[in-house]
C-alpha cells in the first residue's frame, strides 16, 4: 500500500494489490487534473505534470502528410470495436506503465461509457490506435501504438476530427513527444489547464 497526493487530496486509500482502480476514484482524477500510471514495481502513482499538454482541436493542426494518408484510405477507422486490443498493442513495448491493473481498470470504464478507442484496422487486423478518457467535452489521450507506418497517425488525425465534429473543448496529451508535436502539441500552465478542465467537464457532449 502507497499513498499518492492525489488519494490524500480525495480522502481515499487505494487498494494496490486489488484487480483494479475503482472507477469512480479514476474518473475523480481525471476530473481535478490527476491520471493513474504503474510503477515498474506495480504500484500505482498520481500525477498531475505543470507544464500539461494538449492539442487545440483544429483541423490545422492535422499534418498535410497524415491528411493525405487518410485520403489513400490505406486503413479503415472504427471507434471501441477493439478497447483491449489497443490498450494491449499500446502496452506491448519494453518499458510501459500499462501494467494488467491499469489495463483491467480502464476496460471496466470502457464498459461504463468513459474510456474510448480509435482503430486503425487493415487487411491484417489491427495496426495502430490509441485511447482515452472522455469526460464532458474533455478527451484524456492516455497512449498510442502502431505495428504499421502511419497506423497511430491516422487514428490520431481521425481523433481530433471527431472531437471536433462532437464539440469537444480539450485534448489532453499529458506531455509532449515529438510526435504529438506535429500534431501542434503544445505545453500550457497547470493553472490555465485546469481552467480548461473545468469549463470543459462542464460541458455537455457525447464522444459516440
Amino acid at each position: 500500500m502507497k499513498s499518492s497526493p492525489f488519494c490524500f487530496f480525495i480522502g481515499l486509500e487505494i487498494n494496490y494489490l486489488s484487480a483494479m482502480i475503482p472507477a469512480d476514484v479514476l474518473l475523480k482524477g481525471y476530473s481535478i487534473g490527476y491520471f493513474p500510471m504503474a510503477d515498474e514495481d506495480g504500484s500505482i502513482s498520481w500525477y498531475s505534470p505543470d507544464p500539461r499538454a494538449i492539442i487545440p482541436i483544429s483541423e490545422r493542426n492535422i499534418p498535410r502528410s497524415t491528411k493525405q494518408l487518410l485520403r489513400k484510405e490505406k486503413f479503415s477507422i472504427e471507434i471501441d470495436n477493439r478497447f483491449e486490443d489497443v490498450m494491449r498493442g499500446c502496452a506491448g513495448r519494453e518499458e510501459t506503465w500499462i501494467s494488467e491493473e491499469i489495463i483491467q481498470s480502464y476496460v471496466e470504464l470502457h464498459k461504463l461509457g468513459y474510456a474510448h478507442s480509435v482503430e486503425a484496422v487493415d487487411s491484417t487486423g489491427l495496426v495502430g490506435g490509441l485511447y482515452g478518457v472522455a469526460l464532458g467535452a474533455a478527451f484524456f489521450g492516455e497512449s498510442m501504438f502502431s505495428k504499421r507506418s502511419g497506423g497511430s497517425k491516422v487514428a490520431l488525425a481521425f481523433l481530433i476530427r471527431h472531437l471536433l465534429v462532437q464539440g469537444f473543448t480539450l485534448l489532453d496529451t499529458q506531455y509532449t513527444t515529438p510526435h504529438l508535436e506535429m500534431f501542434g502539441a503544445i505545453e500550457i500552465p497547470k493553472a490555465k489547464y485546469v481552467h480548461l478542465l473545468e469549463e470543459a467537464i462542464g460541458r455537455k457532449t457525447k464522444f459516440v
